[in-house]
């Protein structure tokens, strides 16, 4: 594949890098030991936040030249985020961030949406959800449609939407597109997952870890974490249990994940799945990434070239779309 009237699209690494290796035990010896000890409190989740954010505005890059605009409506918040010399036009993104359901917002997450919306030429809208404790299920996953409905009320065609997420949000958009698989011209152009995270059990990256530990942190850890978000609700709950027979409903979906996380095991579990129910899906495993590297440009320089096959990704996915009307028209 190859970008439009561009240079040719970088390949996914076959091996690590010397540096990705070196960041991944660093990070090991360093976040890993600090998330395990950090209680699942209030204290500890005040804590928690002020990490996450400190970690993503220092080894995040935002582009100069990128335009903010603040969005308050009646149940709904978040932001526009429109990288250098992107305008708003008839197509545009969403983007739903994630969070363990517990800790980061538009602001922790709007340097990579800038970034997104760079490489694609799209306006992102990134949608400020509800977070636990404070909010518990079904609040995020309500607020997640409330914006996505928000964003199509404002003259959008789903089929001009793309939706990009990453780690828990990457659940709340597949239960979001699952339940809504019957409605017609719901599904938007086509999906990009970044370190999804599916199983709300975290019994996929826990027996991922065990196998080879996540340099960020535990599933021990993830799990109490997402627990604060679902505490009144069995596994079992459809809403959390995702069933994907019904995933050849789904658009194009392109899926990245660090194969040194312990959610690289929820990554292949979802390729697998939307397959097995007939549906598109393209998985890449990149090698000694971390959790979410596409946010992390200074630590990771492979962030770039994963963004430039996320932007092929889009493109292709809004051609193919065309190529399909224009079919039908004749």
């Amino acid at each position: 594949m190859t970008e439009p009237d561009g240079p040719t699209l970088p390949a996914v690494p076959t091996r690590a890098t010397m540096r990705a290796m070196f960041s991944a035990t660093v990070t090991r010896w360093t976040l890993r030991p600090l998330t395990s000890v950090i209680p699942v409190n209030r204290p500890g989740v005040w804590f928690s936040r002020r990490l996450i954010a400190t970690i993503m505005g220092t080894l995040g890059s935002m582009p100069r030249g990128t335009k903010v605009i603040p969005v308050n409506s009646p149940g709904v918040r978040g932001e526009w985020v429109l990288g250098p010399g992107v305008e708003f036009g008839a197509r545009a993104g969403y983007y739903v961030h994630g969070s363990g359901y517990v800790l980061c917002s538009t602001g922790t997450h709007r340097k990579l949406v800038a970034r997104l919306s760079e490489a694609t030429g799209l306006p992102f809208f990134s949608v400020d959800y509800r977070l636990a404790p404070e909010h518990r299920f079904p609040a995020a996953a309500d607020d997640v449609e409330a914006g996505y409905r928000w964003l199509l009320a404002q003259g959008y065609a789903a089929s001009d939407v793309v939706i990009g997420t990453d780690s828990a949000g990457g659940h709340l958009t597949c239960d979001m597109l699952l339940a809504h698989a019957a409605e017609p011209n719901f599904a938007p152009a086509a999906v990009v997952l970044f370190s999804p995270l599916i199983d709300l059990t975290l019994g996929l990256a826990g027996r991922q870890d065990a196998v080879r530990r996540d340099p960020a942190t535990s599933a021990a850890v993830a799990r109490r974490m997402v627990s604060l978000y679902t505490p009144e609700h069995p596994p079992e709950h459809p809403r959390l249990r995702l069933d994907f027979s019904s995933a050849d409903t789904f658009p194009p979906v392109l899926v990245q994940v660090g194969d040194y996380e312990m959610f690289s095991a929820d990554a292949r579990y979802l390729d697998a799945e939307i397959r097995r129910a007939g549906g598109t899906s393209t998985l890449e495993q990149w090698p000694a990434m971390l959790h979410v590297f596409q946010a992390l440009p200074r630590l990771a320089p492979e962030a770039k070239p994963a963004l430039r096959r996320v932007a092929a990704f889009i493109a292709d996915a809004y051609d193919s779309d065309l190529s399909s009307d224009l079919e039908g028209v004749g």
